[in-house]
Formats: C-alpha cells, sequence, structure tokens
C-alpha cells in the first residue's frame, strides 16, 4: 500500500441509499482505511432492518434522516434507485451547498439535471462501477462536472479504488460504460451458465464443470492482461486448422455470437441514454 492509499480522506461522508453498491464502498473504504467508521452516515428511506444490518457489520452511523445526513456530510455519496432519483432529489432541494461535493451512482442521471433537482451549483461527479464492487473488482467510470476541481476528482478516484479500478471519462462517454462494463457481469454470467450447461450436458460431474468453466475463464482473462495481445491474435493461437476449437468457433460463428454480443452492449447504452431522457 503506498502512502496515498494509506492516508485518511479529511471530513465525513454520508450514503443516501443502503444498497449492495453502498455496502461493498463501505467495506473497501474502512478497509483500506480512507474514512473511519465514526465519520460515515447512512440513510435510506424506510427500511429499518437495512440500516440496523449496516451498523452492525461496519459500526456506521445510520438514521432516517436525509437532512441529518447532508448536514453532517462533506462527501455525499448519491445510491437511491433510478426510478426514485427525481423524487428523492427534488426533496432535498437548496438543502446542499456549493461546497459539498456529490457522487452519484444513479444510472442514466446526468450531472445537470442532478444539479438542477438539488437547486444549486455545486461539484458533481457520476459514476458507473458494477457488480464486481462486492469483491473489490469493479471497473468504474467516473465524469465530472464544471465545478469539480482535480482535487475531488483525485478524492472520488481513490474512493471507488477501494472497491476495483476506475476510468476517467466524457460524461456523454457514462452511457458506453453503463452498457459496457456496467451491465458486463451480466454478460459473462450468462455465458458461464451455457457453458457450465454444456459440460454438464455432455457428461461432467456440475460442479466440475462450473470449476472448470470458472478457470478456463480467469486464465483467459490473464492471459489477455498479462501478455496485452489482442484478443483476436490469441484467439488465433490457440485454433488450430480442422481442430476442436475451430470447430466449436464456426458454431458460434453460425449463430453470429459476435454480433450478439455487441447488439446487446449498444443496446444496454441506448437504454441508458433513454433512462436518462425519461427523467427530464
Amino acid at each position: 500500500m503506498n502512502n496515498q492509499q494509506a492516508r485518511s480522506i479529511e471530513g465525513r461522508i454520508g450514503f443516501l441509499g443502503a444498497g449492495s453498491i453502498v455496502e461493498a464502498m463501505l467495506s473497501g473504504i474502512l478497509k483500506k482505511g480512507l474514512f473511519s467508521s465514526d465519520r460515515i452516515y447512512v440513510t435510506n428511506r424506510s427500511n429499518s432492518e437495512r440500516l440496523d444490518q449496516l451498523a452492525g457489520m461496519y459500526g456506521v452511523h445510520t438514521t432516517h434522516d436525509k437532512m441529518d445526513v447532508i448536514r453532517s456530510s462533506d462527501i455525499l455519496i448519491l445510491a437511491m434507485k433510478p426510478k426514485d432519483s427525481g423524487e428523492a432529489l427534488k426533496e432535498l432541494f437548496g438543502a446542499v451547498h456549493p461546497g459539498q461535493l456529490v457522487i452519484s451512482v444513479i444510472a442514466g442521471v446526468s450531472t445537470t439535471l442532478i444539479g438542477e433537482w438539488l437547486g444549486v451549483n455545486c461539484p458533481i461527479i457520476r459514476s458507473m462501477p458494477n457488480t464486481s464492487s462486492a469483491v473489490g473488482l469493479s471497473a468504474t467510470g467516473l465524469a465530472a462536472n464544471q465545478f469539480v476541481t482535480e482535487e475531488q476528482l483525485l478524492l472520488a478516484t481513490r474512493l471507488f479504488e477501494a472497491i476495483g479500478t476506475v476510468y476517467t471519462v466524457a460524461e456523454e462517454e457514462l452511457d458506453i460504460v453503463t452498457g459496457l462494463s456496467g451491465s458486463g457481469p451480466a454478460y459473462i454470467y450468462y455465458l458461464v451458465e451455457a457453458m457450465m450447461g454444456a459440460g454438464a450436458a455432455a457428461g461432467l460431474d456440475r460442479e466440475m464443470a462450473r470449476q472448470l468453466t470458472l478457470q478456463t475463464l480467469l486464465g483467459a482473462a490473464h492471459m489477455l492482461m498479462d501478455t496485452r495481445e489482442e484478443p483476436a491474435l490469441l484467439r488465433k493461437k490457440v485454433t488450430s486448422p480442422g481442430g476442436t476449437t475451430q470447430a466449436g468457433l464456426e458454431v458460434l460463428e453460425a449463430y453470429q455470437f459476435q454480433k450478439a454480443v455487441t447488439s446487446a452492449i449498444l443496446r444496454a447504452t441506448e437504454r441508458s441514454r433513454e433512462m436518462g431522457a425519461e427523467h427530464h
């Protein structure tokens, strides 16, 4: 751990929302020592059992009083569901002050719209983590509005590095990040379902099929990362003419496998843009 990672972040942080991404962030932030638990505040609309659970597990302050969390926090994380975000943020109109850093994990809602709902010109950063944050391996995209300083963007980067890797993009690119890496784990799980099912259907024990599939996936990912070679080149290296791999790939090509994956990502990207437009 380098000095920057070890150094805690000053002030207090508040979470509006208490779902799985918030829990992943709490776990990562505390493990990295970025905040002590007594400087973390969490609220949700009405689920007291969930707040009690997080308080018991992580020792953080919990309350249903959103205004108290806002007053107590230098950094405010907006983590409510997209369908609830408009109503929830409009209730906070005028409560956030220009000195607070607002970080949103709400899919499809622009920094401009968040600012309008909050009724303040303040630094706002949109983020798009994914579900791999639960194991500290998220790929998170960040996009900042015009009020965000370089120091604040670095601070947000440190927060999300507690749950994985971070990439800064222009805000108009965040919908693409959503379609690619935000929704991406689900595409991989879908592939794994098929590979495990095929192994079992061919006669393997299901647990053995699972282990072989996951290790194959892990190995392929490391090959791509460690060798930095193009996936097409690695594919060609393991495809012998007339061999088993070629036979399998010919079936995938017949079913337009690459086209299907591309279409899925583009459709998810489009849906992210649609969700943003629905709020206007």
